[in-house]
């Protein structure tokens, strides 16, 4: 899941950015509105946590243009703003929320996984794939009924294959679902994660197959391959 978060509170940036990421999330922070509109324009989040007070160009104004482009991403906005009519305005411009800061870190996150929730389609919270079962809420798996230990890259990783299973995604593709800009990537280190992926799942007969010059899928059990 990937979230750009426009904030340009350097530390309070910072510890939100480092809670998300703990928590699975591929965060991309702008300093400024021009810098999240260009992102916003040119790539694809699950999430936009967006401040009003931005330099350059105003949060309102960066949710305007997002909805004026007609991107149905959901965004939430971060305000030291309490008034209601504040509230009202940004709602009506096309926000999915609103948290009047100083934030909860906690509340924070609950908010952000109902929104990408919300973003999905998603009613269902639980995914199954023969002996594997997903969370997608609490970001938990089981297999066989059993906790699995995963990282938190791991669970990315596991997360976007089961739900595109037989469906092939290239390494590119989980390149840009599991990291964040800034960070130095490289394929190696997808199939790094795959092949651990690999060791904890075949066990159980959950198969990530490799299909040479395209990527990879998640095999679902007991259903033709892809």
């Amino acid at each position: 899941m990937r979230i750009l978060l426009a904030e340009d509170d350097s530390l309070l940036a910072d510890g939100l950015t480092r809670a998300l990421r703990q928590s699975g999330y591929v965060v991309d922070w702008a300093e400024d509105g021009k810098q999240a509109d260009s992102w916003l324009a040119s790539q694809t989040y699950d999430l936009a946590i967006l401040d009003l007070g931005l330099p350059g160009l105003e949060g309102g104004d960066v949710l305007h243009r997002l909805r004026t482009r007609k991107q149905r991403m959901p965004v939430l906005i971060l305000s030291a703003r309490e008034a209601l009519e504040e509230r009202v305005r940004l709602l009506d411009l096309g926000a999915d929320d609103y948290l009047v800061k100083p934030v909860a870190l906690s509340e924070l996150e609950a908010r952000v996984r109902a929104l990408i929730r919300r973003g999905r389609a998603q009613p269902e919270p639980t995914l199954t794939l023969g002996k594997l079962t997903l969370d997608t809420n609490g970001r938990r798996a089981w297999l066989d009924g059993a906790p699995l230990d995963l990282t938190a890259r791991e669970w990315a990783a596991l997360e976007y294959l089961a739900t595109r299973a037989n469906r092939i995604v290239s390494k590119e593709q989980i390149m840009e679902s599991l990291y964040s800009w800034e960070e130095d990537i490289t394929p190696n280190a997808v199939e790094k994660f795959v092949s651990r992926l690999r060791v904890k799942l075949e066990p159980a007969g959950i198969v990530i197959r490799t299909v040479r010059g395209l990527g990879y899928y998640l095999e679902k059990p007991n259903e033709p391959a892809a």
